[in-house]
């Protein structure tokens, strides 16, 4: 027992986080217990918060001297475009693959396909609610921090220049400014020479492995985290509404488990030529994280940390994971076009007015484009949606169906999210000729050996 309560079993500790959690949401009227001025619902907040602003308070410093230091090691080398041209197209493809997951199932599985008159009770059922409330906070978190969701390649890159970086790294995420301003930084240290550059790698390497440490600390409080973050979610969202969108969530949930674990190991396993099992152990603990706090952002820490255990190198980990955690958004982009799609589905039942492929595959388009344009925050998608459904004809009031299971369906594709960074990070390493042993799939005679 003594064994199970140490660093080396941390993922184990979390996974029993996670049953606890599901243990204790069950309970009749736990959420109405209270404990001094705190009710349980309110404690398990106040803690889980704790840990999430434990994580993004090292987010800043960490990606940028994730960046600097990587960028510094590329500088000058052919790697250095082959790399970020390699990434951009497994984000390209990892995206596409997951959009067209979605659309594949729900035209399947036809999730709002549903009489007439339950349309109707449920399109009633939205009016009034505080679906506008929903959409503005989460509206204006993002444009704090300069994040709003746009379909606009120029907007996206424009945020990508801070016109004071200062003022980018202070608002906490804007992830693109903080790592365009560590490339070129990266870029022009390279440039120095002697004992000037010699004293400013040790200076960001010594960030760096700082950052990692105080990772390491946090995430020793991890299991207490998930536990309170996990339990009230499934408090506050209940299990009655389930029953309602039942099929809405068992098809964003079956869309996500297969490119989680059938379209991304199998990328690992012929285009990196790695053990998706071995793998995925490795980085299990960036995944339960993920999966907890719904935030890619926050995450971000773990997800590095995860990847150098694994066996990656710091010089792509450090440009892969950064920019993956702000534009790969592959259980985002899914989830949106589910979305647009399942209510287009209650639409047709409500109107008669059928939504055609044209509309589908301007859908899958906006859906990669939106999730690039989307923070790494909880609910962000949500903005996106609601973009995306004025586009295609849609009535955007009507995002307020789903509302109820987002929240849960926010943690697993968070954590689809950081499992696809994970991926191809690992991907570009190995076709980059990084050993990466422990992750390795075996050889044939290495198999035969074994057995």
């Amino acid at each position: 027992m003594k064994d199970f309560f140490s660093a080396e079993n941390l993922h184990w500790q979390i996974v029993a986080a996670l049953v606890l959690a599901c243990i204790v949401a069950v309970i009749p009227n736990v959420g109405d217990f209270a404990i001094g001025a705190f009710t349980l619902v309110g404690l398990f907040k106040f803690i889980g918060g704790l840990f999430v602003s434990a994580l993004k308070m090292i987010v800043v410093p960490l990606i940028m001297a994730a960046v600097v230091v990587g960028v510094s090691n590329m500088a000058g080398r052919d790697s250095f475009g082959r790399i970020g041209a390699k990434t951009v197209g497994f984000y390209v493809l990892t995206g596409f693959i997951a959009i067209f997951t979605g659309l594949l199932l729900v035209n399947i599985i036809l999730p709002g396909n549903i009489p007439e008159e339950a349309a109707q009770e449920l399109v009633a059922s939205v009016e009034g609610t505080d679906y506008q409330d929903k959409i503005g906070k989460v509206k204006d978190q993002m444009e704090d921090q300069g994040t709003e969701a746009t379909t606009d390649l120029v907007e996206i890159i424009k945020r990508a220049i801070p016109s004071n970086v200062i003022a980018a790294a202070s608002n906490e995420r804007n992830l693109l400014a903080i790592i365009f301003f560590g490339a070129v930084f990266g870029v022009f240290m390279a440039r120095l020479q002697g004992e000037v550059r010699q004293t400013m790698d040790n200076l960001w390497n010594g960030i760096h492995d700082v950052m990692i440490l105080v990772t390491m600390w946090i995430m020793r409080f991890a299991p207490i985290g998930v536990f309170a973050l996990v339990t009230n979610v499934l408090i506050v969202s209940g299990l009655a509404i389930f029953q309602v969108l039942f099929w809405f969530f068992l098809t964003v949930f079956l869309a996500l488990v297969l490119h989680f674990f059938v379209w991304l190991p199998l990328l690992l396993w012929f285009v990196g030529g790695i053990n998706p099992v071995s793998y995925y152990g490795k980085v299990v603990k960036a995944q339960l994280t993920a999966f907890s706090t719904a935030s890619s952002a926050a995450t971000l820490p773990v997800t590095i940390k995860s990847a150098t255990d694994a066996g990656v190198s710091n010089r792509v980990t450090s440009f892969v994971l950064p920019l993956g955690a702000t534009v790969n958004m592959d259980g985002t982009a899914l989830y949106e076009c589910v979305v647009v799609i399942f209510i287009a589905q209650i639409y047709a039942a409500t109107t008669g007015t059928d939504f055609g492929i044209g509309q589908q595959l301007t859908v899958v388009l906006l859906a990669l484009l939106t999730s690039i344009g989307v923070a790494g925050i909880p609910s962000a998608s949500l903005v996106a949606i609601a973009i995306i459904l004025p586009a295609v004809g849609l009535p955007a009031e009507w995002l307020a169906i789903i509302l109820a299971v987002d929240r849960v369906l926010d943690m697993c594709r968070t954590s689809t999210n950081v499992t696809s960074d994970l991926c191809i990070t690992a991907m570009v390493a190995s076709t980059e000729g990084e050993e990466l042993e422990e992750i390795r799939k075996a050889a044939p005679e290495e198999s035969a050996e074994a057995a």
